[in-house]
């Protein structure tokens, strides 16, 4: 852009000082300054005024706009807004949590980490409930702020269904299948075992399965997956039922009959083997079996002797 000069006609007093007028038609400048050159030839005569104490509050918020870039830059942003805000008031002095039955309120505010002087304003709600998703039994988590000083959090834990051996590992399941987390203690015992390979995705077809028979799934200790396709069932008293890999319902309706009929399993038995549906198997013990070839020794005993007499 360039500057354009103008000569009047005819020429002022030899002691004439020119007016603004006159320094304005003299020297044009290019549209887009002449706005801003007319405010600073008003501004030099005096004819804008400027209210008292611009210059120091234009000084304090340059001076503060310069200290918040060189926050930024040092990422000392958010331990300033802290301690701003906790001296305000907005320090975290509560922190309410419900829904939490297996997860510790210590591991909670852990993964808060609030050390008293932590701001509620400045705190993360995402990050904080993103660290608690993680904790083993949580199902989902919701954080919130309540103004000025509390922080709720609402849990929805995961569910144990079962107790899933693999190998030396005993962990705690959900229904589908998912481990939640190692088994530490007894509080669970009361659940089903299920042991071996698949057993923790097919565990939820006990309740399925053995639903219609209390009685015989009130004693058994373990439910053994054998090759990922059917059950031996352990029971209370040490004896292995063996069901088959269809026909579930009609081989327990038979374990249920000859037990409620013949006391069957308080017997000195082994096993049940109940995996043809048109028969069924039982095997003793050594010490039944021993007892049971002298008792059939000395029978046939007796007999030849009574033909030997007769």
């Amino acid at each position: 852009m360039f500057a354009l000069t103008v000569k009047r006609m005819g020429r002022p007093g030899r002691h004439a000082e020119p007016s603004v007028a006159e320094v304005e038609d003299r020297f044009v400048l290019p549209r887009p300054l002449r706005r801003v050159a007319r405010f600073l030839i008003s501004l030099g005569s005096g004819r804008i005024h400027i209210p008292d104490h611009v210059g120091t509050v234009s000084a304090l918020g340059f001076l503060a706009v310069t200290g918040l870039y060189g926050m930024s830059l040092g990422g000392h942003t958010e331990a300033v807004t802290q301690a701003t805000t906790a001296a305000a008031g907005f320090a975290i002095e509560d922190v309410k949590v419900s829904g939490n039955s297996e997860t510790s309120e210590i591991e909670i505010l852990q993964l808060l980490g609030l050390d008293g002087t932590t701001s509620l304003v400045a705190l993360d709600v995402d990050a904080a409930r993103q660290k608690i998703a993680r904790l083993p039994w949580v199902e989902n988590v919701e954080v919130r702020k309540i103004y000025p000083k509390t922080i709720e959090v609402k849990l929805k834990e995961r569910e144990a269904y079962a107790i899933w051996q693999h190998g030396q590992e005993l962990s705690l399941i959900e229904r589908n299948g998912s481990v939640i987390a190692p088994l530490r203690d007894n509080k669970f015992s009361a659940l089903p075992l299920v042991v071996g390979r698949d057993a923790e995705t097919a565990a939820a077809l006990i309740d399925e399965e053995f639903g219609k028979w209390p009685d015989v799934k009130a004693r058994v200790k373990a439910f053994v997956r054998i090759s990922g396709r059917r059950w031996d069932l352990h029971m209370d008293n040490g004896v292995v039922v063996k069901l088959p890999e269809d026909g579930v319902d009609q081989a327990l309706a038979t374990l249920s009959k000859f037990d409620r009929d013949e006391q069957l399993l308080e017997r000195d038995i082994a096993a049940v083997d109940l995996r043809l549906p048109d028969r069924t198997a039982i095997q003793l013990t050594p010490e039944a079996a021993t007892r049971r070839a002298q008792a059939v020794a000395a029978r046939a005993k007796e007999l030849k002797k009574a033909g030997q007499n007769i």
